[in-house]
């Protein structure tokens, strides 16, 4: 009679859950990062938009830098809780996990993209700008390392099952 039983995953399972997890330890340094340097940051990204257009109001650079601020870093927090969620569901065998984190990735990298021309533009923004790509790097590697074949065949049995016969299994005592 089949037993269902837990097995652990594959090393390459492992290894990508590892990747992933570290980095949801990069987004995170990333986006409190990015919040520690609010302060200092906000005026030079209204002097992004005042170079844009120079014949506003000065609360109107630094409301819309408040707002573009807010957004990326929301924006990094979501993709974060995301991400995690994300992780647990490719843990417990949910169908089409990697195309999910495959598209936070590309969300990721968007954000990168539009952020790192208006939020990274001093010196202060390159460590964030370094985060931001070992956190890319990462992912990018977790799911390589999740398409491999043996991570394939653990994803796609749903259950692990034992199989044996009942008078092999009472053969301990």
């Amino acid at each position: 009679m089949p037993v269902l039983v837990k097995m652990p995953p594959p090393a390459s399972v492992r290894l990508a859950m590892v990747c992933w997890i570290l980095s949801l330890v990069a987004g995170a340094a990333g986006a409190g990062y990015l919040f520690i340097i609010r302060i200092p940051q906000l005026p030079e990204i209204a002097d992004v938009f005042r170079e844009v257009e120079p014949d506003r109001a000065d609360e109107t650079y630094e409301l819309a830098a408040d707002i573009v601020f807010w957004t990326v870093f929301a924006v990094l927090v979501t993709v974060l809780l995301i991400q995690i969620t994300l992780l647990v569901a490719f843990s417990n065998r949910r169908p089409r996990m990697r195309w999910w984190i495959f598209g936070s990735t590309i969300l990721l990298g968007i954000v990168f993209v539009l952020s790192r021309e208006i939020i990274m533009v001093t010196e202060r923004g390159v460590p964030l700008e370094r985060i931001l790509l070992i956190q890319l790097a990462l992912l990018v590697l977790g799911i390589l390392l999740s398409i491999l074949p043996g991570a394939l065949r653990w994803t796609a049995r749903k259950h692990d099952v034992r199989r044996g016969s009942e008078l092999s299994s009472g053969g301990e005592f």
